[in-house]
């Protein structure tokens, strides 16, 4: 766990208008995109000259909605996986060269050719970047383009995972959707997307809506270094803090750090109505493996403790869709029923 002027004549800034107008209905034909294309990412601005012909993706979210555009041919590597791909890509993504099941290096991703590498995170690609940094990709006439979720309102300089400054929201997934489908001049597909997801997140929301849920104490735990140790804990303002917000939870959890590491003798006492854990297939911290935080919560001492624990309200969800990713509504809709099968929505 753990971004210039705008050029001329063709700028796309944060795109909001366009994803107002998709989010009503989506046209019919989309227009395509003019060249040079400049786009104002995460403090810089990059500029394309024409549709990039090969892309690695680093990240598995960023690698997924390139997948959801129809770009499966573009891709020529990808890296950072935390569980296996959205099932319908599974034929797609095989073909593909994972590059590294965590960080690639430098030498690997350009071995690929690429005209763009694209970034989840800018603590992988930015100014210092533990694979490469801007000017190391620039130098070798390779564009990157960092997610705009891992840089608004948000301090990666801390080390970490950053410090979120305000909350995040859906729509700067859906900018990076639009502005991904742009780049590549796939604008309906872009559009499309973005309207499915938008639909399926207002009825998520609304399944709960009606009861009058008001702030149901919950926690999110991604994994832990060591199984008893100190846990990372969703901050305030990330993904998880998003999904709790959208259904009238409350985050017990009040810092702006991105995944800060908190106590369980201090999750305790906050004492959480559910408690949501992370599933997925990495192994690289001793609690990535869902069943063995299981067994922690109903083992520990201090933990079994916990309301949500002695209640059995406990919830797997997909590491991914605690993430800015297009699974972050799979997690809305996973923590929806939750709420409602464990007799909370009132």
């Amino acid at each position: 766990m753990s971004s210039d002027p705008k050029r001329r004549p063709f700028i796309l800034r944060l795109a909001f208008a366009v994803l107002a107008t998709f989010a009503i209905s989506a046209p019919a034909f989309a227009a395509s995109t003019t060249y040079p294309l400049t786009i104002a990412n995460c403090g810089r601005s990059i500029t394309f000259d024409r549709a990039p012909g090969k892309v690695v993706s680093i990240g598995q979210a960023m690698t997924e909605i390139l997948l959801s555009l129809g770009l499966a041919d573009r891709i020529t590597g990808t890296a950072v996986w935390f569980s296996p791909v959205l099932k319908q890509f599974d034929a797609e993504n095989s073909k593909i060269k994972r590059l590294a099941d965590n960080d690639p290096s430098f030498e690997a991703v350009v071995g690929t050719g690429p005209d763009l590498v694209a970034a989840e995170f800018e603590w992988h690609v930015g100014p210092s970047g533990s694979v490469g940094t801007y000017d190391q990709f620039s130098k070798l006439g390779i564009n990157t383009y960092v997610a705009p979720a891992d840089c608004a309102a948000k301090d990666n300089t801390t080390g970490g995972d950053g410090v979120r400054k305000e909350m995040l929201k859906t729509e700067v997934i859906y900018q990076e959707i639009a502005e991904l489908a742009a780049i590549f001049n796939v604008q309906d597909r872009g559009e499309a997307l973005v309207a499915r997801l938008k639909e399926r997140e207002d009825k998520a929301i609304a399944s709960v809506a009606e009861t009058r849920v008001k702030d149901i104490p919950v926690v999110f735990w991604f994994s832990s270094k060591e199984v008893d140790g100190e846990a990372f804990m969703a901050g305030r303002n990330g993904a998880p803090a998003y999904i709790m917000r959208a259904l009238g939870a409350k985050n017990v959890i009040a810092t702006n750090e991105e995944w800060p590491l908190v106590g369980w003798e201090t999750v305790a006492g906050l004492n959480p109505a559910i408690i949501v854990i992370a599933g997925m297939d990495r192994r690289r911290y001793a609690a990535d493996d869902p069943a063995i935080k299981l067994t922690f919560l109903n083992s520990d001492p201090v933990a079994s403790r916990i309301s949500a624990v002695e209640k059995k309200q406990v919830v797997v969800m997909d590491s991914q869709a605690m993430s800015p990713s297009i699974r972050l509504v799979d997690g809305i809709e996973t923590l929806a029923v939750a709420i409602r099968q464990f007799g909370l929505a009132k």
